[in-house]
């Protein structure tokens, strides 16, 4: 495969469908995923864009938030990554790929829909990387059910916890601790505008994440801090194979995007870091759509 910086048609840059069925139980591995999703690992060259700076990223030990991480290590940031206990193995990769860049990495495993963990992984990543420049608010969860009747109330408190809560609570520790020119990043969806009947729970959350993002935006910005949202569309991540799709679905994600394929998470990697850098010194209270050409509106 050429490299990302040559010239080559984008309908064929990444693996299209069909691919195999492969359940996992949430929040799944990256390393069981066929084929295994591009996060940067060989592809993603950095260029100084955050030299100094200092990032925290919940969920960064895989899809979205692991593109971030290596980015981010690799544009010269130290790189805090959250995630779940069971998601060990991943998380070491991602470290290790930080280290190689030459910046500090930081593990802080804990589950966000705890209001209390949310606090300490604020505290923790301001205490170990000695300051705060960058918040990408990510981890998420997503469970397809077929119908209304199957939502069920832990499903829904769970969802909204992981996605929402989870947002409020780390941006409120957050803010004390981000200096002018500081950047927070939430994590939408194409689904808080095109909602999919099997994701209710879900979108409604990536709603609520847009809704919220905007608004925080108009209260930070009097403080110098930017506020933006990227709104995904089809990624291939470990999130669906791990319930977020229905195994069936899974062997056709992606197919029905104008490129025929699924998005790979390198390719959402350079809107994390424009959001972040001084390059996006003017955007602030902005959802930037990579939707394969699906659009947002």
């Amino acid at each position: 495969m050429a490299d990302r910086f040559t010239m080559q048609d984008p309908r064929h840059q990444f693996p299209a469908p069909p691919f195999p069925q492969q359940p996992q139980s949430p929040p799944g591995l990256v390393s069981e995923m066929r084929p295994a999703p591009d996060h940067g690992e060989k592809s993603y060259a950095g260029f100084g864009r955050l030299l100094g700076r200092k990032a925290l990223i919940t969920g960064g030990d895989s899809g979205i938030g692991r593109a971030a991480a290596i980015a981010y290590a690799r544009e010269g940031a130290d790189v805090a990554i959250n995630y779940l206990p069971s998601e060990q193995s991943d998380a070491e990769e991602v470290l290790g790929y930080i280290e190689k860049a030459g910046t500090k990495g930081v593990a802080l495993p804990g589950d966000v829909s705890d209001e209390k963990i949310c606090q300490a992984l604020i505290e923790d990543a301001v205490k170990q990387l000695s300051g705060l420049d960058i918040l990408v608010i990510n981890a998420a969860r997503q469970q397809a059910r077929k119908s209304v009747a199957e939502v069920s109330s832990e499903d829904f408190d769970r969802t909204l916890k992981t996605n929402l809560y989870a947002l409020h609570w780390l941006a409120q520790a957050a803010v004390p601790h981000l200096p002018p020119g500081a950047s927070i990043i939430t994590t939408a969806s194409i689904q808080a505008y095109e909602p999919s009947a099997h994701l209710l729970d879900y979108a409604t959350t990536k709603a609520g994440i847009v809704a919220y993002t905007k608004a925080l935006s108009t209260q930070l910005i009097e403080k110098g801090i930017r506020v933006n949202a990227v709104a995904p569309g089809p990624f291939w991540t470990v999130l669906q194979p791990s319930g977020g799709q229905f195994p069936e679905k899974v062997e056709t994600f992606g197919q029905d995007s104008a490129f025929g394929r699924p998005g790979q998470p390198v390719e959402l990697a350079p809107v994390y870091v424009l959001l972040a850098s001084q390059e996006g010194s003017y955007i602030t209270g902005e959802v930037f759509g990579v939707t394969g050409g699906k659009g947002i509106a």
